[in-house]
């Protein structure tokens, strides 16, 4: 088994999504996380608070230097993930479809690092 990180992009600036298709949205992401559990697929996730909300902490000629707001200056965002174990990246890419109809959103997949990093 591998596993593999399964990431939800915000993308800043969109239009505000209606209550009616956030909420449908918030319960067919929780249907999807039942279904990795019930599956055995489920390592971990989470949604994470809008990019405004982050801190940076960064080396800068030895000293912790801390800063407000994302690192990346993206109008594209993390915004929730999952990280799943599963067989092959050929799963990994199906889960990731599920993911995506679920939360409305693209989800890019990527694979942990195999051994010490």
């Amino acid at each position: 088994m591998s596993q593999y990180l399964l990431s939800v992009h915000y993308v800043d600036g969109t239009p505000a999504t209606p209550p009616e298709v956030a909420e449908a949205a918030f319960k067919a992401v929780d249907a999807f996380n039942t279904e990795l559990q019930a599956s055995g697929q489920w390592v971990f996730a989470g949604g994470l608070c809008t990019p405004d909300m982050a801190t940076v902490v960064r080396i800068q000629d030895g000293e912790a230097l801390i800063t407000d707001g994302p690192f990346p200056e993206s109008k594209e965002q993390l915004g929730g993930f999952w990280v799943v174990d599963v067989p092959d990246l050929d799963a990994a890419l199906a889960l990731a479809e599920g993911g995506s109809r679920a939360c409305g959103g693209p989800v890019e997949v990527r694979p942990f690092q195999e051994g010490p990093t």
